[in-house]
């Protein structure tokens, strides 16, 4: 058969140009919409952080409420409210159904959302798994209304419909969509968790989950502050590559790459421009930037590797905390033993800064049901306070996880301890591996530094695991000798005549100073169960005083 040529013009016929939009509604896969429990738990997701992230911009202790239920087979309807400041009418349609348009993407600082896909990622896979727009109701305190929401795929624009104004006392912003192939359940990778999650990672924020069967989830918040902002920052000298720094200077409004230097990049002084003179001096630092080669910027980024430089401010970073982790661990986990670390904040490639905390439960609600009764080990991820919980197979957190030794640390078989170990990375830029913001990617900087975290709290959790071991054994040789005391006294009383009782009493005496520590902790420990306990039964009686008033009012 003949080989049948084409020219170029028919090859290229077909040339066409799309919108962002139209790509990610044929792969919608990679905004995390694959499976039916990932795409409904990443709608909460999108929703409840760009909720988070309103409130603490706008300063104020979060209350949201996500509400699902089930409207057909294989659809559910979703309500995401919080209190926040709201969201502007005229510029709503870019802000829920424009890809990538939002406050954050050109922000050098940490948040949780980062690239403008999420939320119109939402409005976008409503239209498509059932055709219906998304209800908005929102109140900045100045205006309120509410309005329906679409996009045009092909062009990327918004379609804001049945625009009305509202009741002005109405404060905060109200998103309801209804999605199809979705489903709810209650697993490691579902809503509940997701949200349970979330309250671990914002100790800060009250969250209320209504659920398909109509019950109450509420995941109250452990402290009363704020968490502290993130300045906005520049990036740091450190893990700045060639091209990084050729992309700032080509980019730089300066006249000379000494005040390009200086303007750009943080911790960046007179003096160590000078420094940088000195080692890099074939490049005429007077020159303008504009005008940097290639060449001249790969000596530049060899001497900043070789330059001693300060740590990044950690202002420009909003960590957790440790005595908020410690404080939310115990609220939701209740161990018996935990261990929280922060580390310094580190660069990575870019010279972007980032910190890692990192905490260890053990025992208590911590880890996870194992598949053959008892608790099994956990990794809980989070990414700036967001859970992660898809993808983790090539996330940084596990692989650093993974990588530690446990039995150097008196864990024998991670997967069968009732252990939860914690980490957050917070970043003004955080490395996902997809668009989906489910997994970190693998910087050997990050790794390293979630390790050493990591390392760090299971010493202690090592020192506890040693503590209680020997608590066990002095126990068993206590109960040991006690056993033997009442045979002991009647075979020495009968060798020296001595009354038996007395005996008794003197060889009791002599066993419990010997183990005095041990019958101490014992006796403490009895005591606060107890007062554990009575705590209980008191809260246990206030429910129904409260139903009781509520029937009366």
């Amino acid at each position: 058969m003949p080989n049948i040529v084409v020219d170029a013009d028919t090859i290229f016929k077909e040339l066409k140009s799309h919108s962002i939009s139209e790509f990610f509604r044929k792969n919608s896969q990679m905004l995390g919409y694959s499976g039916k429990v990932r795409s409904l738990t990443t709608v909460v997701h999108e929703y409840s952080s760009n909720s988070l992230d309103a409130c603490e911009e706008a300063g104020i202790l979060p209350e949201i409420t996500v509400q699902v239920k089930e409207i057909g087979e294989g659809k559910y309807s979703v309500l995401n409210r919080d209190n926040g400041p709201g969201i502007p009418q005229k510029i709503i349609g870019r802000v829920l159904a424009t890809v990538l348009s939002g406050t954050k993407f050109h922000r050098y600082m940490q948040q949780r959302g980062q690239q403008g896909i999420g939320g119109s990622g939402c409005t976008m896979f409503s239209l498509i798994t059932t055709g219906k727009p998304i209800h908005i109701r929102s109140g900045t305190g100045k205006s309120a209304y509410e309005c329906d929401l679409s996009i045009d795929i092909k062009s990327n624009k918004p379609i804001v419909t049945n625009m009305a104004e509202i009741d002005n006392s109405f404060k905060g912003l109200e998103i309801y969509g209804e999605f199809g192939d979705v489903k709810y359940e209650m697993s490691d990778h579902g809503v509940y968790e997701y949200l349970r999650r979330t309250a671990l990672s914002n100790p800060h924020a009250n969250i209320k989950l209504i659920d398909p069967e109509g019950k109450e989830h509420n995941f109250v918040r452990s402290v009363l502050e704020m968490p502290v902002r993130a300045k906005p920052t520049r990036p740091h000298p450190l893990g700045v590559t060639t091209n990084d720094l050729l992309e700032f200077a080509h980019n730089s409004e300066s006249k000379k790459i000494a005040s390009f230097l200086t303007d750009t990049f943080t911790r960046m002084s007179a003096n160590k421009v000078t420094e940088l003179r000195d080692m890099v001096n074939t490049l005429d630092f007077d020159k303008d930037p504009h005008q940097l080669t290639w060449d001249e910027a790969e000596k530049l980024v060899k001497a900043f590797k070789a330059t001693k430089w300060i740590a990044p401010d950690l202002d420009t970073l909003s960590a957790i905390g440790e005595e908020q982790i410690k404080a939310t661990i115990k609220n939701i986990l209740n161990p018996q033993f935990m261990a929280v670390i922060e580390r310094k904040p580190k660069v990575f490639r870019g010279g972007i800064p980032f910190v890692v905390e990192a905490g260890i439960a053990y025992g208590g609600m911590a880890g996870k049901e194992a598949s053959e009764g008892g608790q099994g080990g956990v990794v809980v991820r989070f990414a700036n306070k967001v859970p992660l919980l898809f993808d983790g197979s090539v996330c940084a957190i596990s692989l650093a996880v993974n990588g530690v030794d446990w039995k150097r640390y008196g864990i024998k078989e991670f997967e069968k301890e009732p252990v939860s170990v914690l980490v957050n990375v917070s970043s003004v830029y955080v490395p996902y591996s997809g668009v989906g913001k489910q997994a970190i990617s693998q910087e050997p900087e990050i790794i390293e530094e979630i390790k050493l975290a990591v390392m760090d709290c299971a010493r202690s959790l090592q020192r506890y695991m040693s503590g209680e071991r020997n608590k066990n054994i002095q126990a068993s040789k206590y109960n040991t000798i006690m056993r033997y005391v009442s045979q002991l006294s009647t075979n020495l009383s009968e060798i020296t005549g001595t009354k038996r009782e007395d005996i008794e009493v003197t060889l009791k005496d002599l066993v419990g100073r010997r183990y005095k520590k041990l019958l101490e902790a014992e006796a403490s420990a009895n005591e606060a169960a107890a007062a554990e306990e009575a705590g209980e039964e008191e809260e246990e009686e206030e429910p129904p005083a409260a139903e009781e008033k509520e029937e009366e009012d």
